[in-house]
Parts: C-alpha cells; sequence; structure tokens
C-alpha cells in the first residue's frame, strides 16, 4: 500500500504563488500526477510526471503557470503554481501510477490539500 501525503496548500491573493508537495511511502518510484477539484465542479486532471522525471504534462488551463517537477531522492513531487488566479481555488490531490507509462488512471491518491485564491 502506498501513502500519499500532500502538504502547501493555503491562502493566498491572486498572482501568488504556491508550491504543493507530495511524498510517497515505500522506496518504490511512480509516475506522478496532480489533480484539483472546486466546489461543486468534476475531478480535472492539472499536470503529470513520468517516471524518470523527463516527461511532463500540464492542462491548458495552468500551462505557463504550473509546473510539476519531482525529486526521485525524496520520492516527492511538487507542484509549483504562480500568477494564482482565484478559479485556481479547489482541494488539490496527488495521484501515482503503478504503470510504467504517464498518466491516468491512477492507482492510489492523497488526502488532498486546500488552495484558495482570493481575489
Amino acid at each position: 500500500q502506498v501513502q500519499l501525503v500532500e502538504s502547501g496548500g493555503g491562502l493566498v491573493q491572486a498572482g501568488g504563488s504556491l508550491r504543493l508537495s507530495c511524498v510517497a511511502s515505500g522506496r518504490s518510484r511512480y509516475a506522478m500526477g496532480w489533480f484539483r477539484q472546486a466546489p461543486g465542479k468534476e475531478r480535472e486532471y492539472v499536470a503529470a510526471i513520468s517516471l524518470s522525471g523527463g516527461n511532463t504534462y500540464h492542462a491548458d488551463s495552468v500551462k505557463g503557470r504550473f509546473t510539476i517537477s519531482r525529486d526521485i531522492a525524496k520520492n516527492t513531487v511538487y507542484l509549483q503554481m504562480n500568477s494564482l488566479k482565484p478559479e485556481d481555488t479547489a482541494v488539490y490531490y496527488c495521484a501515482a501510477s503503478l504503470r510504467t507509462t504517464m498518466g491516468p488512471p491512477y492507482d492510489y491518491w492523497g488526502q488532498g490539500t486546500q488552495v484558495t485564491v482570493s481575489s
């Protein structure tokens, strides 16, 4: 069983930045992703990163503002969020895949961290 623990959420003004972290338990490396869900909306696939970190994906809604990265030694994935907008307000979840390819579906999920962007 893999445990994913997110941190780094909080309240920030529009235009500000936050960096989310997700630590995966165990020694195995996983392809990882970030999702978000705003109240009353479906879960949105935000970003993904491959096992090696060499390949990444960012949704059009965050491209140019958010960057996914990973520190293999720390088994940690990050989501750097810049130029935040009120519409970025959501609970952000990280996810891990047992497959070697990047992207959904994912097998394990974190508990989520709240990001609130004020206007």
